[in-house]
């Protein structure tokens, strides 16, 4: 993501010594996302991922390197952690925890179209079915609590308008009753930069360091909420379909999922507006870093809030 630690080579060179991936050659910086630092560690033979949290304590890390570990030894294309020649993945540097994990190949898509879309929908139900036989869980970060802090942050940093729709939504939010739908593994940060594609194939899910455990539908939610839109914030019906038919083929909605559907779209749009909100008013410190268009998750959470939510 962006960089708000900086590195140089022979820092890296040093920290990793005890990684058995051969001599570093390069490190490149990754000027993407709000979240983390990530570089490239780039050797003779082949490219890792170095993140460096910025956030996360290290006895919060455990989580997240046994669920990519979990989920790419289940078949789901995900990074795989790297851990040194003791067993260790997780160490500190300069005070701060990092992980090194496998490359992908592929890039992201900022213009999906149909079948990418379904190959997504697709591998996200299966990765909703292999967090079955995961015996963690973590809670999410930006959960209902979190969304409602996040609000009284940024309330006195809005226009009137934005605050009474703010005021609106949490409401809505308070209202739902999510408790009978299911629950598991999830993502919990799907866009478009999340997800690789070499090709016409889907090369793998990245970033899960917003995984937790929640409510299933809610994960697919985030995700066509960015993956099956127009410019204007509408959903694309055939990208939509696409992505819906290839997820509930692989595991269908129940009931109770398909009755909540309208709302966990509302507050997975919430969730996205209060964060580069968050991002916009109180910004971290870093060489790299980038503050998104707030106003793009509001124009989207007014097209799917219901009159219920307004």
């Amino acid at each position: 993501m962006s960089v708000f630690t900086t590195l140089t080579l022979p820092e890296v060179q040093d920290c990793l010594r005890d990684f058995s991936i051969g001599e570093m050659t390069e490190l490149r910086g990754i000027a993407a996302g709000i979240t983390n630092t990530n570089y490239f560690v780039i050797t003779e033979t082949s490219r890792y991922v170095l993140t460096i949290f910025e956030a996360n304590t290290i006895d919060e890390l455990p989580y997240f390197v046994d669920l990519m570990t979990h989920l790419a030894g289940h078949d789901i294309p995900c990074p795989a952690p790297i851990a040194d020649k003791h067993g260790v993945a997780l160490r500190l540097i300069k005070g701060k925890p990092a992980l090194l994990v496998s490359c992908l190949q592929g890039s992201d898509v900022s213009e999906p179209d149909v079948e990418q879309c379904a190959q997504v929908g697709r591998v996200l139900a299966q990765m909703h079915l292999a967090g079955n036989a995961f015996d963690q869980q973590s809670k999410n970060q930006r959960d209902a609590a979190w969304r409602s802090h996040t609000a009284a942050q940024v309330m006195d940093k809005v226009s009137a308008g934005d605050q009474a729709l703010l005021q609106q939504v949490l409401a809505f939010q308070d209202s739902l009753d999510l408790g009978g739908l299911p629950t598991g593994v999830i993502h919990g940060d799907l866009f478009r930069d999340n997800v690789l594609f070499d090709g016409a194939t889907l090369g793998g899910f990245i970033d899960f360091y917003y995984a937790c455990h929640d409510v299933l539908a809610y994960d697919v939610a985030i995700a066509v909420n960015d993956w099956c839109l127009t410019e204007s914030g509408d959903f694309d019906e055939p990208r939509l379909n696409a992505f819906m038919q290839a997820y509930t083929d692989v595991r269908p909605f129940n009931e109770a999922e398909k009755q909540a559907w309208q709302g966990l779209l509302c507050i997975a749009a919430l969730r996205f507006w209060l964060s580069r909100l968050y991002d916009l008013h109180f910004p971290a410190e870093g060489e790299l870093t980038h503050a998104k268009d707030p106003d793009y998750f509001k124009n989207i959470l007014l097209k799917r809030a219901t009159p219920s939510a307004l």
